[in-house]
């Protein structure tokens, strides 16, 4: 019996001494990284029981390999935390930064095809918001330069939803009407940050509400009022498709 009580501290003083703090360490695939690729984080952490990944996105995995992408550009500090067995946790950080997608937009009127300067660009997040016309709920405005084109860079990995619009007195040009006969006339591509985007912005030319557009450096803060110009069909039906959207597989790895 007093052989038992010896032994007995022996082994436990030997499982204590064998315990080693877990120790936190992984890898990233691609840093820098862009919005819509997907990037592969590898956890090398030792002595632990359990992982988690906080990917600072409102997203947490607890498996030792990770395919992840972000959505919004901007940095993110990646956490991984390993837990060992007596509760002991060690964390290593990844800060991450994530490049946007860009998009080149063309505005063309959609009859004779002629480019027009100056349009003003907007982008909504949603057809929903789109269909307000509140310019509040989306980014811009972006202006097309001398050739009708504007790029766009910084963007989400989303499709977004067009809004342009140009006015001199109560002329001008606007896609509203475009949009509301087809979502195909406004709704970009997916943009992810990997590849190059080009969308065409067909216009109609239109004649605003002469009320509402008396004052022509006006701000606006939604749709004017409009009818078509002379010349302007007035029937969806009457519209031949055209194609407004080239996507270009990029060369950025």
């Amino acid at each position: 019996m007093k052989r038992l009580i010896i032994i007995l501290p022996l082994l436990s003083l030997f499982v204590i001494s064998c315990y080693r703090e877990p120790v936190a360490e992984a890898t990233v695939s691609y840093n820098p990284a862009y919005v819509g690729e997907i990037i592969q984080f590898t956890s090398y952490s030792t002595n632990t029981s359990y992982l988690e990944w906080d990917m600072d996105d409102g997203t947490m995995y607890t498996s030792p390999i990770v395919d992840h992408y972000y959505i919004d550009p901007g940095y993110y500090d990646v956490q991984l935390r390993a837990f060992g067995d007596k509760r002991g946790v060690s964390t290593a950080v990844i800060p991450m930064e994530v490049i946007g997608s860009a998009i080149t937009i063309e505005v063309r009127e959609y009859y004779d095809e002629y480019l027009i300067p100056g349009v003003e660009i907007y982008l909504f997040y949603s057809l929903d918001d789109w269909d307000t016309g509140d310019i509040d709920l989306a980014i811009g405005p972006f202006y097309t330069d001398d050739y009708g084109q504007v790029d766009i860079d910084g963007l989400s990995y989303q499709r977004y939803y067009v809004d342009a619009y140009y006015r001199v007195g109560n002329e001008g040009y606007v896609n509203w009407n475009l949009g509301m006969e087809s979502v195909d006339w406004i709704e970009t591509q997916l943009l992810s940050g990997l590849d190059d985007y080009f969308f065409v912005a067909y216009v109609d030319a239109v004649i605003f509400d002469a009320k509402k557009a008396a004052d022509a450096e006006e701000a606006r803060t939604g749709r004017i009022p409009n009818s078509p110009a002379s010349g302007q069909l007035k029937s969806a039906g009457d519209r031949p498709q055209k194609e407004n959207k080239t996507t270009v597989k990029g060369e950025k790895r």
